[in-house]
């Protein structure tokens, strides 16, 4: 299996690597220092068009996904209908790289897109497929693979080999055109509605964030009694700062 050195959760690195994917500079990632501050969440631009969440693979997290994806059959959309475009990871270290391909490819922030870009064309040719192919697609793209590496060595902290394995993962919520929060994440059985927002909210307003981000909060919260684990960390794409 191909492996990815993994990327570290940096708003400047993610940043990076969708500018050089094709992303217009019109949006960037940006930290989120708090979900509680007002104050703090005043940083980040508005309307934040996706959320990425990373979050220690703990004993907790595991449970609960095994459970809420034994009931669901494995999706199978592909296609300019779908709701959300979803992406199946195969590549080891890769969640980072899939979690922001999800933030650009759906919703408001995929008319950001510069036309004839690399991700203009992945996305083309990714709409069509089902996700087998589309995970096909993403495995045998150079331009993938190109940009990854580049945004891989700029870190602030030294990068790690493409050998090394993360307990951190990568999940990413955005707001769907229909006004949807969707948790999309490579390693589930396929993309997760998780509820239905105001058309004036966006991916980081208190509805959506009780939707999503809040509900994986509580529950590590909850088993912190057991040795549940609280490290997490936040950006969002959002405006670029003037």
């Amino acid at each position: 299996m191909k492996r990815f050195v993994p990327l570290e959760n940096n708003p400047e690195v993610m940043s990076s690597l969708v500018h050089k994917l094709g992303l217009s500079k019109s949006l960037a990632f940006h930290d989120v220092y708090s979900i509680d501050e007002p104050d703090l969440l005043a940083f980040v631009p508005r309307p934040a068009h996706a959320l990425l969440l990373v979050f220690p693979v703990s004993n907790t997290y595991e449970t609960f996904r095994k459970e809420e994806d034994q009931s669901k059959v494995e999706y199978e959309g592909s296609g300019p209908s779908e709701p959300v475009i979803w992406y199946k990871q195969t590549i080891g270290n890769a969640c980072g790289l899939i979690g922001v391909l999800h933030g650009v490819s759906n919703g408001r922030a995929r008319d950001h897109v510069e036309p004839k870009s690399d991700l203009a064309k992945l996305l083309d040719s990714a709409i069509p497929l089902k996700p087998v192919d589309r995970a096909n697609l993403l495995y045998e793209s150079q331009a993938l693979e190109t940009a990854h590496q580049a945004a891989a060595v700029t870190g602030d902290t030294a990068a790690p080999s493409n050998e090394d394995k993360s307990d951190l993962h990568y999940v990413c919520f955005i707001k769907s055109s229909d006004n949807h929060l969707w948790e999309l994440d490579g390693r589930r059985k396929g993309p997760l509605d998780r509820g239905l927002l105001g058309a004036d909210d966006d991916a980081l307003s208190e509805a959506a964030l009780q939707l999503g981000v809040r509900d994986f909060l509580k529950r590590e919260e909850k088993a912190a009694g057991g040795g549940g684990e609280l490290r997490f960390s936040l950006i969002a794409l959002a405006p670029t700062f003037d």
